[in-house]
């Protein structure tokens, strides 16, 4: 335990495969573009009201690998895990979960952030996917608490986060700007001693 958080720290991390008997959360690499093309594009519609203003250049390929660079530079700092989430059975791409604004020192805490696919949406894999990363952050990172905000409208991720154990902390007033326009969020929050077994989640 004590080795791996070493190597988190010490910019050497190993290679991060989270694994069920369904699922595998894992980093990007730039051989994902075109599944992952063809999943934002399919999803765009669904996904656009939850997240930040998509930028002109956001589908191309060279913006997909300046991404990937980015997030191995963010993870191998410390700053961030960003993760594909797949299908194990069919290696398919179906959504993304990111571990970010670690912080380490006093606070040893993070905030998470997902999206899904507009065709695998309901069925329960973010559910299985945030069971996953939860014992990452709070064993294999080490960290004491994990953050998570949302738009108040947006009552199924309010549902996911509540089954996973999360506890709304506070109402916070424009505090991202979602789709060109600035969003108040409820904020949502998970200690780790206050983890509930996650083994019945569900979208």
């Amino acid at each position: 335990m004590t080795r791996s958080v070493f190597r988190f720290l010490s910019r050497q991390p190993d290679p991060v495969e989270i694994a069920s008997a369904t699922h595998v959360l894992r980093l990007p690499k730039t051989s994902d573009y075109r599944q992952w093309y063809q999943l934002r594009s399919e999803s765009r519609a669904f996904l656009e009201p939850w997240e930040p203003t998509w930028r002109a250049d956001d589908m191309t390929e060279s913006a997909f690998r300046t991404r990937v660079i980015r997030n191995e530079q963010e993870f191998s700092s410390g700053q961030a895990v960003p993760l594909f989430i797949l299908s194990r059975e069919e290696n398919t791409l179906i959504g993304g979960l990111t571990i970010g604004y670690i912080r380490r020192g006093a606070a040893q805490c993070c905030m998470i952030g997902y999206w899904m696919g507009e065709r695998f949406a309901g069925k329960g894999h973010m559910a299985q996917a945030v069971k996953l990363a939860i014992p990452y952050i709070f064993s294999s990172l080490q960290l004491h608490r994990i953050e998570a905000a949302c738009i108040p409208e947006n009552h199924r991720s309010i549902r996911l986060l509540e089954k996973a154990g999360f506890q709304r902390e506070g109402y916070l007033r424009e505090y991202l700007k979602i789709n060109g326009q600035w969003r108040d969020h409820l904020m949502f929050a998970l200690l780790s001693q206050d983890r509930m077994p996650t083994k019945n989640l569900s979208d």
